[in-house]
């Protein structure tokens, strides 16, 4: 379900690029993009709060790798951000990418990481979407993700979009 301000056409290609991310990638939690800083805004649900030292390795191992990608993707200069925000006994895991040199792969890399370190204790929304398909829509949706991100890169986007999970659904806020 898409929601949008009356009077204001929303973006397509960046509702369509988070709705994309949250179906193909049930480890994340929510998916925002921020026009100021031009950057995707990825945040993963824990169900509990990690010790600092796991979340500190989780971290570092995160952004080594991402920036392993990068060099054999030929990116450089390339802006990561990673921080954990408690809140009770909920974690969430963010992380900031900058739009000019994230990708698909990455974000693959990004999740299949999350999955693997924090996999007890993430929050993922598997049973509500249903098995991703990778043969079927889920590489549809992969294409579409490329093509997003493209698009992102090529044109000036303006509007604050969100895109969450809530029970079973995948909704976008037009901000």
């Amino acid at each position: 379900m898409v929601r949008f301000k009356k009077g204001k056409k929303p973006n397509m290609d960046g509702i369509n690029l988070l709705v994309s991310i949250l179906v193909c990638y049930p480890e994340i939690g929510t998916v925002s993009f921020e026009p100021g800083d031009e950057a995707l805004h990825f945040s993963f649900a824990l169900k509990e709060v990690p010790q600092r030292q796991a979340y500190e390795s989780v971290g570092s191992f995160l952004e080594e790798s991402i920036l392993a990608y990068h060099s054999l993707e030929g990116y450089t200069d390339a802006r990561i951000e990673i921080f954990l925000e408690g809140q009770g006994n909920t974690a969430f895991f963010h992380i900031i990418r900058d739009v000019e040199t994230i990708s698909r792969g990455e974000i693959s890399l990004i999740s299949t990481i999350m999955h693997e370190q924090f996999g007890n204790i993430l929050i993922m929304d598997h049973d509500d979407l249903g098995p991703v398909d990778f043969d079927g829509e889920a590489a549809a949706q992969e294409e579409v993700i490329d093509h997003m991100i493209g698009n992102l890169k090529a044109t000036r986007v303006t509007d604050r979009m969100i895109g969450i999970r809530e029970e079973g659904r995948v909704m976008v806020f037009n901000k």
